[in-house]
C-alpha cells in the first residue's frame, strides 16, 4: 500500500468536505420536497439539521482550498491553468454566498434562487476543481 503524504491528506479533506457540501444539497433537494408533504415543519428541521453538518464542512473547503493554492507556484503555471482556478475560486465563493442568501431568505425567490445559484456553483467548482488536478 502507498503510504499518505500532507498533500494525500490535504486533498482528502477537501474532497470529502466538497462531497458532504455539494451531496448534501443534492440530497436535501430530493429530500425537502416530501417532507413538505408529510410535514411542513419538518422542512426547517431538516433544514437546520444539514446547515450543522455543512457549513463546518463549507469552512473546510475554504480552508483545504486556500492550503491547495499555497502549495502551487502559481506564478509559474500557464494562463489557461490561472484562468481555470480563478473560475473555480468564484464558484466556490458563489456557493456559499448565494446559500447564505438562501438561508436567510424571507422571500420564495431568494430562497429558490439561493438554492439554484448555490447547488449549481458548487457543481461547477467541482467539475473545475477536477479540471485542475489534470492541469498541474
Amino acid at each position: 500500500m502507498l503510504s499518505p503524504s500532507l498533500t494525500t491528506i490535504r486533498l482528502f479533506l477537501h474532497v470529502l468536505a466538497a462531497a458532504i457540501w455539494v451531496g448534501g444539497q443534492i440530497v436535501l433537494g430530493a429530500v425537502v420536497p416530501r417532507l413538505r408533504k408529510v410535514s411542513p415543519e419538518a422542512t426547517k428541521a431538516a433544514a437546520r439539521g444539514f446547515a450543522a453538518v455543512a457549513w463546518p464542512a463549507y469552512a473546510v473547503v475554504m480552508l483545504t482550498g486556500l492550503w491547495n493554492v499555497a502549495e502551487i507556484d502559481v506564478a509559474n503555471t500557464d494562463t489557461t491553468y490561472q484562468i481555470t482556478l480563478f473560475v473555480k475560486i468564484v464558484l466556490a465563493v458563489a456557493t456559499g454566498v448565494a446559500a447564505a442568501a438562501h438561508s436567510v431568505a424571507s422571500s420564495k425567490l431568494v430562497m429558490a434562487l439561493g438554492g439554484a445559484i448555490g447547488l449549481l456553483a458548487a457543481v461547477g467548482a467541482m467539475f473545475v476543481g477536477s479540471l485542475l488536478t489534470t492541469g498541474t
